[in-house]
């Protein structure tokens, strides 16, 4: 596969990430129509989302930077006499000391079962047929929570179970077409926080886990460099490229749904995942 494959598929994920339209199931897609006509692979996948969300801390580096801080200080042991030490540690029920645990909480499950079910992501999980059919269903189901979410409950009301909720939305990531931000964007809906506020809460939670997963990937990649069909130059370019273009998408996102709703990416998960049935129902593309 060509640099130019790579910087291309490095765009897309820039451009996907964030929206709830999954990332991977684009780079997916895209692997087929390009010369080389090949998977880009969970590898590949998986590196460059630490662009992407290297995008992320600089968007949310105040918040991010503050919650890491207040969380460390909150476990400094309080003695019984008022003393400097005594002003400099932080309450436990801080609001930025419990978004440190549900961030903690809710990446637990996506940690399990990233590890245990590495095969069946890199192997079944990748099946173009698959991707079209939860492109659509969760496309619905994220109109769904969008239309009858009661859209009132901010970040200060989440719970430790609304965390754990989140967690489990995130850990569906893993197959593509479910899209990370687009299921826990849904669960959040789903349980009445409003559109900024799901967003913002599914960004921060995604921090750890991609981190993670990318970074096991490049182990894996440099122990194993057929791992990936990209040289280790082209999937660097390519993580540099989903950093800048992930940077304004985020930015343009946070914007645009503080006022409007998400039908516009439901429709477009039901078009691309039926225009996908339709071409491998007629034979054009291989669902493997």
């Amino acid at each position: 596969m060509s640099l130019f494959e790579a910087l291309f598929l490095g765009l897309i994920q820039g451009l996907t990430e964030f929206l709830p339209i999954s990332s991977s199931a684009h780079l997916r897609i895209a692997g087929e129509f390009l010369p080389s006509a090949t998977d880009p692979g969970a590898t590949f996948t998986a590196i460059t989302q630490i662009g992407t969300e290297l995008a992320v801390l600089l968007y949310f580096w105040k918040d991010i930077k503050r919650i890491i801080g207040r969380w460390f200080r909150s476990l400094t042991p309080r003695s019984g006499s008022h003393s400097e030490s005594d002003e400099r540690s932080i309450p436990r029920n801080d609001p930025d000391v419990r978004m440190g645990w549900l961030i903690i909480i809710g990446t637990v499950p996506i940690v399990i079962v990233g590890f245990l079910a590495q095969d069946i992501i890199r192997s079944s999980f990748r099946s173009l047929w698959l991707v079209a059919i939860l492109l659509i269903v969760f496309g619905l189901l994220l109109g769904v929570a969008d239309w009858l979410g009661r859209r009132t409950r901010e970040l200060t009301e989440l719970s430790y179970p609304h965390g754990l909720a989140y967690g489990a939305a995130q850990m569906l990531a893993l197959i593509p077409g479910v899209s990370r931000s687009g299921a826990t964007t849904t669960m959040g809906l789903a349980l009445g926080y409003t559109r900024p506020a799901a967003a913002r809460y599914a960004f921060l939670l995604a921090v750890p886990a991609v981190f993670g997963s990318g970074f096991y990937e490049l182990l894996t990649a440099i122990r194993e460099p057929t791992a990936s069909p990209f040289s280790g130059l082209e999937i660097a370019l390519a993580t540099v490229v989903a950093f800048g273009v992930g940077l304004a998408v985020i930015a343009g996102l946070m914007a645009y749904i503080s006022k409007r709703s998400f039908l516009p990416f439901v429709i477009y998960r039901l078009l691309l995942g039926s225009t996908l049935i339709v071409l491998l129902s007629t034979g054009a593309l291989d669902p493997l």
